[in-house]
Protein backbone atom coordinates (compact mmCIF):
# COMPACT_ATOMS: atom_id res chain seq x y z
CA UNK A 1 0.00 0.00 0.00
CA UNK A 2 1.56 3.29 -1.27
CA UNK A 3 1.09 6.82 0.62
CA UNK A 4 2.28 9.65 -0.47
CA UNK A 5 4.11 11.30 2.25
CA UNK A 6 2.90 14.66 1.52
CA UNK A 7 -0.51 12.79 3.15
CA UNK A 8 0.61 12.89 6.63
CA UNK A 9 -0.43 15.89 7.75
CA UNK A 10 0.67 15.02 11.31
CA UNK A 11 0.34 18.15 13.99
CA UNK A 12 2.49 17.75 17.25
CA UNK A 13 0.47 18.78 20.42
CA UNK A 14 2.96 17.50 23.03
CA UNK A 15 6.82 16.67 23.75
CA UNK A 16 8.31 16.46 26.86
CA UNK A 17 10.55 14.30 29.62
CA UNK A 18 8.29 13.19 32.24
CA UNK A 19 9.80 11.97 35.45
CA UNK A 20 8.54 9.56 37.37
CA UNK A 21 8.61 7.45 40.50
CA UNK A 22 5.57 4.92 40.84
CA UNK A 23 2.89 7.53 40.37
CA UNK A 24 2.22 6.42 36.62
CA UNK A 25 -0.75 4.83 37.22
CA UNK A 26 -3.83 6.49 34.88
CA UNK A 27 -6.64 3.70 34.01
CA UNK A 28 -8.80 3.62 30.77
CA UNK A 29 -7.13 6.43 28.97
CA UNK A 30 -8.23 6.86 25.40
CA UNK A 31 -7.56 9.93 23.38
CA UNK A 32 -8.37 11.42 19.76
CA UNK A 33 -4.63 11.67 19.16
CA UNK A 34 -1.65 9.35 18.86
CA UNK A 35 0.88 8.85 21.76
CA UNK A 36 4.26 7.85 21.07
CA UNK A 37 6.98 7.11 24.02
CA UNK A 38 10.44 6.77 24.21
CA UNK A 39 11.96 4.98 27.63
CA UNK A 40 14.75 6.73 29.10
CA UNK A 41 14.92 4.91 32.41
CA UNK A 42 12.92 2.55 34.22
CA UNK A 43 10.11 -0.01 33.78
CA UNK A 44 6.24 0.30 33.48
CA UNK A 45 3.97 -1.56 32.20
CA UNK A 46 1.07 -0.59 29.14
CA UNK A 47 -1.97 -2.44 29.40
CA UNK A 48 -3.80 -2.22 25.75
CA UNK A 49 -7.08 -4.33 24.83
CA UNK A 50 -5.53 -7.47 23.67
CA UNK A 51 -1.57 -6.98 25.41
CA UNK A 52 0.53 -6.40 28.17
CA UNK A 53 3.36 -4.15 27.33
CA UNK A 54 6.81 -4.01 29.04
CA UNK A 55 7.93 -0.55 28.81
CA UNK A 56 11.89 -0.98 28.28
CA UNK A 57 14.86 1.76 27.98
CA UNK A 58 15.96 2.63 24.95
CA UNK A 59 12.85 1.18 22.92
CA UNK A 60 10.01 3.40 20.91
CA UNK A 61 6.47 2.89 21.65
CA UNK A 62 3.27 3.78 19.99
CA UNK A 63 -0.47 4.18 21.35
CA UNK A 64 -3.43 4.74 18.35
CA UNK A 65 -5.82 7.27 18.49
CA UNK A 66 -8.53 5.69 19.91
CA UNK A 67 -6.79 2.99 22.16
CA UNK A 68 -8.07 2.30 25.68
CA UNK A 69 -5.07 1.71 27.84
CA UNK A 70 -4.15 1.63 30.81
CA UNK A 71 -0.32 2.41 32.75
CA UNK A 72 1.06 0.91 35.60
CA UNK A 73 4.58 2.21 37.72
CA UNK A 74 5.63 1.01 40.34
CA UNK A 75 9.37 2.78 40.76
CA UNK A 76 11.23 4.92 39.17
CA UNK A 77 10.13 5.58 35.55
CA UNK A 78 11.78 8.23 32.75
CA UNK A 79 10.37 8.68 29.25
CA UNK A 80 10.06 10.90 26.36
CA UNK A 81 6.24 11.47 24.98
CA UNK A 82 5.19 12.68 22.15
CA UNK A 83 1.98 13.57 21.26
CA UNK A 84 0.24 13.92 17.33
CA UNK A 85 -2.80 13.84 15.34
CA UNK A 86 -3.61 13.83 11.68
CA UNK A 87 -5.31 17.70 11.05
CA UNK A 88 -9.13 17.22 9.87
CA UNK A 89 -9.18 15.40 6.53
CA UNK A 90 -12.08 13.23 5.08
CA UNK A 91 -9.64 10.94 3.65
CA UNK A 92 -8.07 8.11 5.98
CA UNK A 93 -5.40 8.83 8.03
CA UNK A 94 -2.11 6.58 8.34
CA UNK A 95 -3.42 5.17 11.73
CA UNK A 96 -6.41 3.32 10.03
CA UNK A 97 -4.04 2.36 6.70
CA UNK A 98 -1.48 0.06 8.86
CA UNK A 99 -1.18 -2.24 11.62
CA UNK A 100 1.63 -0.46 13.98
CA UNK A 101 4.03 -2.99 16.16
CA UNK A 102 3.65 -1.39 19.47
CA UNK A 103 7.18 -1.90 20.74
CA UNK A 104 10.36 -1.10 18.44
CA UNK A 105 14.05 -0.35 19.29
CA UNK A 106 14.89 2.61 19.09
CA UNK A 107 17.98 3.62 16.73
CA UNK A 108 20.68 5.85 17.51
CA UNK A 109 20.12 9.61 17.67
CA UNK A 110 16.46 8.82 18.58
CA UNK A 111 16.86 9.97 22.20
CA UNK A 112 18.69 13.04 21.05
CA UNK A 113 16.15 14.36 18.61
CA UNK A 114 13.61 13.90 21.02
CA UNK A 115 15.29 16.06 23.67
CA UNK A 116 16.15 18.84 21.00
CA UNK A 117 12.23 19.00 20.63
CA UNK A 118 11.95 19.55 24.23
CA UNK A 119 14.67 22.08 23.86
CA UNK A 120 13.20 23.77 21.72
CA UNK A 121 9.28 23.50 22.48
CA UNK A 122 9.22 23.92 26.47
CA UNK A 123 5.82 25.19 25.93
CA UNK A 124 4.75 22.20 24.55
CA UNK A 125 5.18 19.90 27.60
CA UNK A 126 2.39 19.06 29.39
CA UNK A 127 1.14 20.49 32.90
CA UNK A 128 0.99 17.48 34.82
CA UNK A 129 0.67 13.51 33.51
CA UNK A 130 -2.56 13.09 34.65
CA UNK A 131 -4.48 12.70 31.66
CA UNK A 132 -7.43 14.72 32.78
CA UNK A 133 -5.12 17.56 33.02
CA UNK A 134 -4.50 17.58 29.04
CA UNK A 135 -6.97 15.60 27.45
CA UNK A 136 -9.45 18.16 27.67
CA UNK A 137 -11.04 20.86 25.13
CA UNK A 138 -9.58 23.74 26.62
CA UNK A 139 -6.11 22.52 26.56
CA UNK A 140 -6.22 20.80 23.42
CA UNK A 141 -7.58 23.31 21.51
CA UNK A 142 -4.94 25.87 22.38
CA UNK A 143 -1.88 23.31 21.60
CA UNK A 144 -3.67 23.16 17.92
CA UNK A 145 -3.47 27.24 18.22
CA UNK A 146 -0.19 27.05 19.41
CA UNK A 147 1.19 25.22 16.70
CA UNK A 148 -0.54 26.63 13.83
CA UNK A 149 0.96 29.52 15.08
CA UNK A 150 4.41 28.74 14.61
CA UNK A 151 6.75 29.79 12.21
CA UNK A 152 6.92 28.05 8.77
CA UNK A 153 10.43 26.75 9.97
CA UNK A 154 9.38 25.00 13.09
CA UNK A 155 6.33 22.94 11.73
CA UNK A 156 9.05 22.02 9.09
CA UNK A 157 11.19 21.05 11.51
CA UNK A 158 8.84 19.36 13.83
CA UNK A 159 7.15 17.51 10.86
CA UNK A 160 10.49 15.92 10.11
CA UNK A 161 11.36 14.92 13.43
CA UNK A 162 7.96 13.63 13.97
CA UNK A 163 7.66 11.82 10.58
CA UNK A 164 11.64 9.84 11.43
CA UNK A 165 10.07 8.75 14.51
CA UNK A 166 7.06 7.43 12.76
CA UNK A 167 9.07 5.92 10.37
CA UNK A 168 10.56 3.60 12.89
CA UNK A 169 7.16 1.79 13.52
CA UNK A 170 6.50 2.17 9.56
CA UNK A 171 9.48 0.04 8.86
CA UNK A 172 7.49 -3.02 10.63
CA UNK A 173 3.83 -1.76 10.17
CA UNK A 174 1.77 -4.26 7.59
CA UNK A 175 -0.75 -2.44 5.56
CA UNK A 176 -4.61 -3.03 7.36
CA UNK A 177 -6.28 -5.75 4.67
CA UNK A 178 -9.77 -4.08 4.93
CA UNK A 179 -10.70 -6.25 1.84
CA UNK A 180 -9.36 -9.03 -0.88
CA UNK A 181 -12.64 -7.80 -3.12
CA UNK A 182 -12.01 -4.35 -5.53
CA UNK A 183 -15.79 -3.61 -4.92
CA UNK A 184 -15.11 -3.60 -1.66
CA UNK A 185 -12.34 -1.30 -1.76
CA UNK A 186 -14.05 1.34 -3.13
CA UNK A 187 -16.85 1.30 -0.86
CA UNK A 188 -14.70 1.49 2.11
CA UNK A 189 -12.43 4.34 0.60
CA UNK A 190 -15.81 5.91 -0.18
CA UNK A 191 -17.04 6.15 3.13
CA UNK A 192 -13.81 7.24 4.68
CA UNK A 193 -13.50 10.26 1.78
CA UNK A 194 -17.17 11.26 2.72
CA UNK A 195 -17.49 10.92 6.32
CA UNK A 196 -18.91 14.62 6.66
CA UNK A 197 -21.53 13.68 4.20
CA UNK A 198 -24.51 11.22 4.39
CA UNK A 199 -23.53 7.88 3.56
CA UNK A 200 -27.07 5.74 2.23
CA UNK A 201 -26.52 1.80 1.98
CA UNK A 202 -27.98 2.51 -1.57
CA UNK A 203 -25.63 4.77 -2.63
CA UNK A 204 -22.46 2.23 -1.44
CA UNK A 205 -24.43 -0.38 -3.24
CA UNK A 206 -24.25 2.44 -6.71
CA UNK A 207 -20.52 3.00 -5.80
CA UNK A 208 -20.00 -0.98 -5.66
CA UNK A 209 -22.00 -1.72 -8.82
CA UNK A 210 -23.79 -4.04 -6.85
CA UNK A 211 -27.71 -4.69 -5.71
CA UNK A 212 -28.18 -3.39 -1.47
CA UNK A 213 -29.28 -6.68 0.06
CA UNK A 214 -25.95 -8.01 -2.21
CA UNK A 215 -23.81 -5.23 -0.63
CA UNK A 216 -25.08 -5.89 2.90
CA UNK A 217 -24.56 -9.74 2.72
CA UNK A 218 -20.92 -9.00 1.59
CA UNK A 219 -20.30 -6.66 3.60
CA UNK A 220 -20.55 -8.45 6.88
CA UNK A 221 -18.78 -11.34 5.12
CA UNK A 222 -15.48 -9.06 4.65
CA UNK A 223 -16.16 -6.71 7.77
CA UNK A 224 -18.07 -8.92 10.39
CA UNK A 225 -20.58 -5.93 11.00
CA UNK A 226 -23.14 -4.55 8.48
CA UNK A 227 -22.59 -1.23 6.73
CA UNK A 228 -24.50 1.05 8.65
CA UNK A 229 -22.72 -0.27 11.78
CA UNK A 230 -19.15 0.75 10.15
CA UNK A 231 -20.53 4.16 9.04
CA UNK A 232 -21.86 5.04 12.36
CA UNK A 233 -18.26 3.53 13.94
CA UNK A 234 -16.34 5.55 11.54
CA UNK A 235 -18.53 8.98 12.25
CA UNK A 236 -18.58 8.50 16.38
CA UNK A 237 -14.79 9.09 16.37
CA UNK A 238 -14.77 11.57 13.91
CA UNK A 239 -17.86 13.23 16.27
CA UNK A 240 -14.98 12.58 19.78
CA UNK A 241 -12.26 14.04 18.15
CA UNK A 242 -14.69 17.63 17.05
CA UNK A 243 -16.37 17.61 20.70
CA UNK A 244 -12.61 18.03 21.77
CA UNK A 245 -11.12 20.70 19.37
CA UNK A 246 -14.17 22.88 17.96
CA UNK A 247 -15.99 24.67 19.85
CA UNK A 248 -19.54 23.73 18.50
CA UNK A 249 -23.12 22.95 19.97
CA UNK A 250 -23.95 19.20 19.66
CA UNK A 251 -26.63 19.21 17.00
CA UNK A 252 -23.84 21.55 14.95
CA UNK A 253 -21.50 18.63 15.14
CA UNK A 254 -24.46 15.81 14.29
CA UNK A 255 -25.52 18.22 11.03
CA UNK A 256 -21.55 18.77 10.14
CA UNK A 257 -21.42 14.90 10.32
CA UNK A 258 -24.04 14.15 7.96
CA UNK A 259 -26.89 13.56 10.41
CA UNK A 260 -30.38 14.90 10.00
CA UNK A 261 -31.78 14.03 13.94
CA UNK A 262 -29.26 15.33 16.18
CA UNK A 263 -31.47 13.11 18.76
CA UNK A 264 -30.62 10.12 16.79
CA UNK A 265 -26.83 11.08 16.83
CA UNK A 266 -27.07 11.52 20.75
CA UNK A 267 -28.70 7.98 20.88
CA UNK A 268 -26.08 6.38 18.76
CA UNK A 269 -23.01 8.53 20.45
CA UNK A 270 -24.09 7.35 23.98
CA UNK A 271 -24.57 3.50 22.16
CA UNK A 272 -21.30 3.54 20.78
CA UNK A 273 -19.34 5.17 23.97
CA UNK A 274 -21.81 4.89 26.76
CA UNK A 275 -21.83 8.55 27.08
CA UNK A 276 -23.95 11.34 25.49
CA UNK A 277 -21.92 13.84 23.60
CA UNK A 278 -23.13 16.10 26.14
CA UNK A 279 -21.41 13.96 28.90
CA UNK A 280 -18.04 13.31 27.01
CA UNK A 281 -17.53 16.81 26.19
CA UNK A 282 -17.94 17.15 29.97
CA UNK A 283 -15.35 14.14 30.86
CA UNK A 284 -12.82 15.38 28.48
CA UNK A 285 -12.86 18.80 30.34
CA UNK A 286 -11.34 17.38 33.17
Amino acid sequence: MQMPIESLNLLMLNVGLAHHDGDWNWQEVSSPFTRIYYVKKGTAWLHLPTQTVELRPEHLYIIPAHTMHSYECHGVFEHYYLHVYEGFKNETNVMEMFDFPTEVEAEEGDEELLARMVERHPEAQLPASNPTTYDNVGEFTSYVKRYQAMELWEKMELRGATLTLFARFMRQATPKVWTHNERMRKVLAHVHDHIYEDISIDGLAKVACVTTPYLIRLFKQEQGVSPLQYINQKKVERAQLLLLTEDLAVKEVAWKLGFSDPSYFIRLFKKLTSYTPYEYRKRIKG
